[in-house]
Formats: structure tokens, sequence, C-alpha cells
């Protein structure tokens, strides 16, 4: 069992502590979440509570994450956008609002369910509840991931982002206007201690990150970029700008309130490259934007 410990800060001063948590991660549902509260999992100030407790500043609250059981994955018909596929990998274009792989309490309409239909061949490394994936992104970024489909090809893909071999493009708008056409953000990423459900720019408990980015267009007051990772780290690029002021467009966690209306943040996986884990050959693919994507940058242009 893992065990996540946090005290409330002055805004989350009374918000609901199922709430809360099911916004600490993109795999806790809420009624998960809920279940973990009636189970006693959940304590504040050392004391279990009820689902609608509303938190008050200072709090501390204790989350015991329960051992995942094993779950059934129901294979799910879905048009699944195929960019490559043989008998070792295949890579796949994920539309914006999908989540990458089920979790208790959510097991239904992620991409995982839709692979499992698709084919039957996916790597088993990664447990039953993460078959064939090798890394993931976001809910609401949209873009290409590798799926391996047998265990050595899935440790193949992995060593290369071990590595720093895989060619991972992002486009992304973000908020104000970069003077500079590149540069380099070398900053290690954690768990922000102030806010469990947010990752940040930290020398605690952290890891190396890096992110290259280069300006493509800019606007009256947002910038449009192209940004590669060296790692990956959750929420890498959507923290990675935060930190040199210039947030991610639409972005609900990291970016202003008032900003594009996109449910979610203005970021697309467009162009991911590998080495094939059977014959050794270079691959690249390249998805373009999505059509709401597409409609911001379009407006931006107006306006500006």
């Amino acid at each position: 069992m893992e065990q996540v410990t946090f005290t409330i800060n002055e805004d989350q001063h009374l918000e609901r502590i199922d709430k809360l948590l099911s916004a600490m991660d993109e795999d806790w549902s809420r009624s998960q979440v809920q279940q973990w509260i009636k189970d006693n999992f959940v304590k504040v100030n050392g004391e279990p509570i009820k689902g609608n407790y509303k938190c008050k500043t200072g709090d501390e609250i204790v989350l015991t994450i329960p051992d995942p059981e094993p779950l059934d994955i129901e294979a799910e018909q879905m048009n699944l956008d195929i960019y490559y596929e043989d008998g070792d990998v295949l890579v796949v274009n994920k539309p914006r609002g999908m989540v990458v792989h089920p979790a208790p309490g959510h097991v239904t309409g992620t991409l995982v369910n839709g692979l499992m239909a698709h084919c039957k061949d996916l790597s088993g490394i990664n447990g039953v509840m993460r078959p064939g994936i090798v890394h993931r992104i976001d809910k609401d970024t949209s873009g290409l991931l590798m799926v391996a489909k047998n265990d050595k090809a899935h440790e193949s893909l992995v060593n290369q982002l071990v590595e720093k071999t895989v060619t991972r493009r992002y486009k992304a708008i973000v908020h104000g206007v970069i003077p500079h056409d590149k540069g380099t953000i070398d900053a290690p990423i954690g768990r922000d201690e102030k806010d469990r459900q947010s990752m940040t720019v930290t020398e605690k408990n952290s890891k190396d990150a890096v992110t290259h980015f280069q300006v493509i267009e800019r606007y009256k007051d947002f910038t449009f970029v192209e940004c590669q990772l060296e790692t990956g780290r959750t929420h890498q690029i959507r923290v990675h700008m935060k930190y040199i002021g210039y947030p991610l467009a639409g972005d609900p966690k990291y970016g202003p309130k008032k900003t594009i209306d996109l449910n979610g943040q203005a970021l697309h996986a467009g162009i991911l490259g590998f080495d094939h884990p059977r014959t050794g050959d270079y691959l690249e693919f390249e998805a373009p934007l999505p059509k709401e994507f597409e409609d911001v940058l379009d407006w931006l242009r107006k306006r500006s």
C-alpha cells in the first residue's frame, strides 16, 4: 500500500474532500475516492471522515492507497486512429478527453479498452491494467503514443525512453509573448508539497527534467511553440512552461483562470520517433493538430 500525506492550504479551504482527492490524479475517479473514504483509507487529523467533509486550512490528510485488485478489462470496439502497426509495435493517435488506461473505479472508455478489441497481443509487463502501455499522455492532451505488442518490444521501447533516444515533440499554445526564439528548461520536477494535486519545480523528492522549446508563431498575448522532451515527467511541459512564466492556454491546473476555453490544455503530441524494437530501423510519425486546436490558432491570428 502507498501512503500520501499533505496539509490543506488556504486555496483548498472548504473544498469537499472527495472532490479534492479525485483531482489529485486522473486515475482516481470520484466514486473510487468515495469508496476509499467509506473503507477508512482516508483520515483527516488522524480521524476517519465522510465523503462530504469540507476541508479546513491546516488539516492534515493521510490517504492510504490500497493495492489495486486485478481488473477484468472489457474490450470495447472503438474507431482508433492507428498510424502504424506490425507484430511488435503499434502507434496510435489518442484524441483529447480519452484516458490512456483503466484504473479502479474507471474501467471503461479508455484507450486500453479500445486496444483490447483491436488486437489480442499486447505486452503484459505493466500488468493487467496497462497492457502494452509504454508511456502515456494526459487525458486532455492529444497525440501519438507507442504501444508494445509483446514483452521484448516493451523492454526495448522502455530502454529507449530511459536512454533518451525517443523523439517526442509537442505543439502548445502558451500565455504571453516569448521574446527569444528557443530555449531549454532544465529544472527538476516533483510533487508540490503545498498542493498535492500538482507537480512543481522543486529540489525535494524530485527527478531531473529537461524540456527544449522553439517559438513557431507569436500573437498579441499568446505564443505558439514546439516543445521537445528529453525526459518524461508527469505534466512536464505544463509545469516547465509555467515555471518560466508562460503557462499553457486552457490548462485548468497550471494556467490562469481566465484563459482560452478548450476544456483542457492546448497541447498536442504531434511527432513521435523511435528505433523499431526488432529491426532497429528508425521510425518517425507525425499527427496533425486537432481541428479545435487549429481553430484557436486561426482565432489568435485574426485578433492579432
